[in-house]
């Protein structure tokens, strides 16, 4: 097998549904995150080597090593003291539950608070063991703060998490969770509106993306909110634009994203406030936990593991030359050049492969387009090629014409199935022969091209 393999995925049409709907027929999913990081941070009273300098009051903040920072300390302290009960009373007088991405370190330090989120039968998802980065950390290192952080979580809530989001992830974070067999889904992406499954080690895992544009860490950031005004701006366009794309049958999911020391202060939470007035005034709004969107997609999407496992850029050379061998008719050379491109995700689908394709045809030099070329079936040569759609009379007068083409050019008239039913047949074959052989030639390159793209939609 090629290892000629992109890794990202920039289409998507293998890991989601063609079309999804939501429950009751919801026009969009609403879900609210709560991150709850206070008493996870870094600091010296944790086992840390030095203080936060993220997400906070203080912006452009940084580490203090060695030392404690007394006003990095107090600003986390006030999510939980006062930031955390304010929203509390918000969500449950609106009774709209939530998802709270719990470090588990600040969970065991807050008992009261997570007293509060049980009770309101909020999902208590993980956040991971402290709220510090992972990029530096080894993969064992960091798996093992990934049990410690499951296994604290257990104890402190009472239950394993389903849900999982480390936040300042590594590049290995996704795939070291993937490997608890306790999590149902994972949230450390922001590539789509929808659910989508990842695939680790030949198995299906649900990443239920998050956001970080409707989050309030922008008020922490240089280049962010300095207002409850735009927050709720932001959040109700956020929310008009996907409420529209489900009207239209394409419902969404909109992720919102909450800290405690940042929303919950008074000239904030008003904001929040208001955008929940607002969208409890609107019909056809589900808002689930996150644990609510993953059991629905496991039940109602399941992953096709069988057309994963078949898909184009899984097959050996040889595969892959005998299936797409003709797509381009006695183009196996171009197949075989497909195969050696440094194919991704987004080519296991007929307009992602075809491109492949084109991109070996186009690059060849002009002896072997002509090759091609000339060795193409002409149009009525091949039992499909639409003799059933004209008449008798029409069918001679285009076989006629079609002679007179191969004489002038060296070539036959070729002509895709979208076209042939786009265009009077008679009289694109007459203007066509008024064409110059180089215009010719272009244009049946072009024709191969579409009869190729034709083929692959009906063949995948």
């Amino acid at each position: 097998m090629n290892t000629n393999r992109y890794p990202r995925d920039l289409s998507g049409k293998f890991c989601q549904p063609k079309q999804i709907e939501w429950p009751n027929s919801a026009k969009i999913a609403v879900q609210f995150v709560l991150n709850y990081e206070e008493g996870g941070e870094n600091c010296l009273l944790h086992g840390d080597a030095q203080s936060e300098g993220f997400l906070s009051e203080i912006i452009n903040a940084v580490p203090w090593p060695n030392q404690r920072h007394w006003n990095m300390e107090s600003i986390y302290e006030y999510g939980a003291r006062a930031g955390f009960w304010r929203i509390y009373d918000l969500f449950t007088h609106y009774s709209i539950p939530i998802t709270v991405y719990g470090i588990a370190t600040a969970l065991a330090r807050s008992p009261e608070q997570v007293h509060a989120m049980k009770l309101a039968d909020w999902e208590i998802a993980s956040h991971g063991l402290k709220w510090i980065d992972h990029k530096d950390l080894s993969q064992h290192e960091e798996e093992e703060l990934i049990k410690k952080a499951i296994e604290l979580h257990r104890c402190v809530t009472g239950t394993p998490p389903k849900g999982w989001y480390t936040g300042r992830a590594s590049m290995n974070s996704v795939e070291l969770v993937c490997k608890q067999e306790t999590i149902d889904y994972i949230s450390d992406s922001y590539a789509d509106d929808l659910p989508y499954w990842y695939i680790y080690r030949d198995k299906p895992h649900l990443i239920i993306p998050y956001t970080l544009d409707a989050n309030d860490m922008r008020f922490a950031n240089v280049q962010g909110f300095n207002s409850g005004d735009q927050f709720f701006t932001y959040l109700k366009d956020s929310f008009d634009s996907l409420y529209r794309e489900g009207e239209k049958g394409n419902p969404k999911m909109l992720s919102i994203g909450l800290h405690c020391r940042i929303i919950g202060r008074p000239g904030r939470i008003e904001s929040l406030n208001k955008f929940l007035l607002y969208i409890q005034s609107i019909k056809d709004v589900w808002y689930p936990r996150r644990i609510d969107i993953s059991d629905y997609w496991h039940t109602n999407y399941p992953f096709d593991m069988e057309t994963w496992r078949s898909r184009a850029t899984a097959l050996s050379e040889q595969a892959f030359i005998a299936k797409f061998s003709n797509i381009f008719e006695n183009g196996s050379w171009i197949a075989k050049g497909a195969f050696n491109l440094e194919l991704g995700p987004s080519h296991n689908t007929p307009i992602g492969l075809h491109n492949a394709f084109c991109r070996i045809f186009r690059g060849a030099n002009y002896i072997k387009q002509k090759q091609l070329l000339t060795a193409h079936s002409g149009l009525f040569e091949n039992s499909n090629d639409f003799g059933n759609q004209i008449s008798t009379q029409d069918m001679e007068k285009a076989k006629n014409l079609c002679i007179k083409y191969y004489k002038k050019f060296g070539f036959k008239f070729i002509l895709s199935e979208a076209d042939f039913l786009k265009f009077d047949l008679l009289a694109k074959i007459n203007e066509r022969l008024n064409s110059d052989h180089e215009t010719e030639f272009l244009e049946g390159c072009c024709q191969i091209e579409k009869i190729a793209l034709e083929k692959l939609l009906k063949f995948m």
